[in-house]
């Protein structure tokens, strides 16, 4: 047998395994969601921690919807930003004045040292948080009404430490931002759900990581997390050390995406994909078994019969799991056109990520160390001006 051929069949042969696998997969998706999400039956009162950077895309209307929530506790919400000057605070000034009646500080910098900016923010911003159980969420996050009487539900039940929670993509920012959503509807968080529904992980997202002062106290506070570049992972591994779990309910909430060119899209799932390698190598490498469109695509081109076969059940896979995610989100969260296409640029990031040292995270530019550290480069540091002050604090 021709040796093109040949290996076209063994990547075809590739590509119908990770088919199987996605079959797998939707299955997970309708199981994990026929589940029934917990409701608090004590509210406690919250304080949001909502680290900022940049004007972001709808960032008003994200914030606000932690605001607009059917719970029985008082709500606080503290925003951050690294420095005084940073786009994103016009947008917190704008959500502090439509919302008179909530309390909301602001927090605007300079964000303590480390080479993660966000934990950098998150520590100065402790000062101002004022409850007990804190909930951490990323600033492009979006949630319906029942986000924190679900969240604080699960948080009650016995032995959990964490609640973290599974997000959907929302491109906010045209084309590219549409086709990043797809990417994380369609296979990050399936394969997340796979993990969960069959025992293999218990992931912690910065989508949401809530857990109680006191646990966050006994792992180190965030000062621990300053120089780790997924630190909603270490957080959640210091929590499980402590003999705790982590709650994963079955809701979706949603990322708002705001990657606007193909390079912003990049550096971000770029980021993303040497995270992971450093965090688990084998399970990365081995990933590429789950991506069956693009390795039917490649097999097309060097053994056209298997190839094809290997095709047309890869886009039946595909799309078997974007109906299962739609079903149990009852929503459409991305087209299949953009799902397809972000199939292909996820298999040419994935090629990328296995030599990559050097990321962007936010402007600033990153290298990989050891055990998933990094090293900020000394140039790009926010200079330091005054320290955090509430823009308005409320009594309860």
């Amino acid at each position: 047998m021709h040796t093109g051929l040949a290996i076209g069949m063994t990547i075809a042969a590739l590509s119908g395994v990770g088919s199987a696998y996605h079959l797998a997969m939707a299955h997970a998706v309708r199981r994990y969601f026929k589940r029934h999400a917990p409701r608090a039956s004590h509210p406690a009162p919250v304080t949001l921690l909502k680290p900022l950077y940049g004007a972001e895309p709808r960032l008003t209307e994200n914030l606000a919807s932690f605001l607009a929530q059917d719970y029985a506790a008082p709500v606080q919400m503290v925003c951050g930003i690294n420095t005084p000057d940073d786009t994103a605070r016009p947008q917190a000034e704008t959500l502090i004045a439509a919302h008179p009646e909530a309390n909301i500080a602001l927090s605007p910098g300079p964000r303590a040292a480390g080479a993660n900016g966000k934990v950098g923010n998150l520590v100065a911003m402790m000062p101002l948080a004022r409850h007990d159980v804190l909930i951490l969420s990323d600033s492009d996050m979006v949630v319906e009404r029942d986000y924190l009487s679900t969240v604080v539900g699960a948080l009650e039940q016995p032995g959990v430490g964490l609640v973290s929670c599974l997000y959907l993509g929302r491109g906010d920012a045209g084309l590219w931002s549409q086709i990043g959503a797809a990417m994380i509807s369609f296979q990050q968080t399936p394969n997340m759900i796979f993990a969960l529904t069959h025992g293999l992980a218990q992931p912690c997202m910065g989508s949401t990581i809530a857990l109680r002062r006191e646990t966050l106290d006994a792992i180190g506070g965030f000062e621990r997390f300053a120089d780790v570049l997924a630190d909603d992972h270490a957080m959640g591994a210091a929590v499980r050390e402590m003999g705790l779990s982590i709650a994963i309910p079955p809701i979706f909430i949603d990322h708002a995406g705001d990657e606007a060119s193909l390079s912003a899209l990049w550096r971000h799932f770029l980021r993303w994909a040497v995270t992971i390698r450093d965090l688990n190598p084998g399970g990365h490498y081995g990933s590429v078994v789950t991506m069956p469109l693009p390795l039917a695509l490649i097999a097309l081109m060097l053994a056209p019969e298997a190839g094809g076969l290997a095709l047309a059940v890869a886009l039946a896979a595909r799309i078997t799991v974007a109906r299962a995610i739609r079903h149990a989100a009852s929503r459409k969260s991305a087209s299949l056109w953009c799902m397809m296409a972000g199939d292909v640029l996820g298999f040419g990031i994935f090629c990328v990520s296995l030599f990559a040292r050097v990321i962007d995270w936010r402007g600033a530019t990153l290298t990989m160390s050891s055990n998933g550290r990094i090293r900020h480069t000394p140039e790009r540091e926010p200079r330091a001006t005054a320290g955090p002050v509430p823009a308005r604090m409320r009594d309860e």
